[in-house]
């Protein structure tokens, strides 16, 4: 499996938040210039209106699932965050494969300002995923439950806010990535606005293309077991701050063992702790939870199983966390 740091909005951020929506870009072309001196008023712009989308033709559903209001119900859970958005069922499709349907959908935004467009997807025959673009994501009326539960029970990484799992918001980062680095601004006002939430931080090194990030969370295992998860944020932020300097092992060195020291701990202590197999192997976990969850990117957060990219829009962040909150029953006063 080959795993890239992603940048702020990419394919995943599209599966995951919203299936691609075609959007229409019109330049206006100035007219050859007229022989008379006077031009005709401008004629005013029309006003953008809601869609409206053509009637499905029954024709066109002629597979048994899944259904019309399975459908809508996962277009619910997975786009109702966002009140502008509608959508029309157009077609749900029998395809060669036994069991595997072609599920059609109109999507629009409610200002009319972007052209209407057609969104698709696979539904599997196992009734709880999909296949949209080149990601398999979870379907059904609660599509995020399962890995809610996994999570709940494998998350094990430093955390900060309540001990309670309610609400569990957990960060898959890289200490070498600098998408992840940009994405503790938005990791630190979570903190501040979601007191109430668990928020987890989980190793996904990308050794592949960050070679000093596998050191850097072995060493952050350590921080955490000998000190805490306090100790392990003032590590992060460290890392994160002196990031530049994971560029050579050397430099790698350096800067673990300043921020381990502005943690409070002992680096001679940390380093020794990280090189025991131990340490590796709750790495290595951390990493295999992530693929589990066919997380693919780094920063990803996943909000009570529902994935996020992490340097979304902090607004849009915010719509996410506070509308799978209410899907799930908790509250945030």
């Amino acid at each position: 499996m080959i795993r890239l740091a992603a940048p702020v909005v990419g394919a995943a951020a599209l599966a995951l938040l919203s299936f691609p929506m075609l959007a229409a870009a019109q330049q206006q072309v100035p007219p050859a210039p007229a022989p008379a001196p006077v031009q005709p008023p401008a004629a005013p712009a029309p006003t953008a209106q809601a869609p409206v989308f053509d009637k499905p033709s029954e024709a066109n559903f002629t597979a048994a699932s899944p259904t019309k209001d399975e459908v809508n119900a996962f277009l619910k859970a997975s786009w109702g965050f966002d009140d502008n958005r509608v959508w029309e069922i157009e077609a749900i499709l029998k395809t060669p494969v036994q069991g595997v349907s072609k599920v059609v959908i109109e999507v629009g935004d409610k200002s009319g300002k972007q052209k209407p467009g057609a969104a698709s997807f696979f539904a599997l025959p196992d009734g709880k995923h999909i296949i949209a673009g080149d990601e398999v994501i979870p379907f059904g009326v609660n599509p995020y439950a399962d890995y809610r539960s996994e999570l709940q029970q494998h998350a094990d990484g430093p955390y900060r806010g309540s001990a309670a799992k309610d609400l569990e918001i957990v960060e898959f980062a890289d200490f070498q990535c600098p998408h992840c680095k940009e994405a503790q601004a938005n990791m630190e006002k979570l903190a501040a606005d979601y007191p109430k939430a668990r928020i987890v931080f989980q190793n996904y090194p990308l050794a592949r293309i960050h070679p000093e990030a596998v050191t850097a969370a072995e060493y952050g295992v350590c921080v955490a077991k000998q000190g805490g998860s306090s100790a392990f944020f003032n590590y992060a932020s460290a890392v994160f701050d002196g990031q530049e300097g994971l560029s050579t092992p050397d430099g790698a060195t350096l800067t673990l063992n300043s921020a381990v020291t502005k943690a409070g701990l002992d680096p001679t202590k940390i380093a020794a702790c990280a090189k025991e197999p131990e340490t590796g192997a709750s790495v290595e976990a951390s990493v295999k939870l992530a693929q589990e969850l066919n997380v693919n990117q780094t920063p990803t957060l996943v909000v009570n199983g529902r994935q996020v990219p992490a340097n979304t829009a902090y607004d849009t962040l915010k719509q996410v966390i506070d509308y799978q909150a209410k899907m799930d029953g908790v509250a945030l006063q």
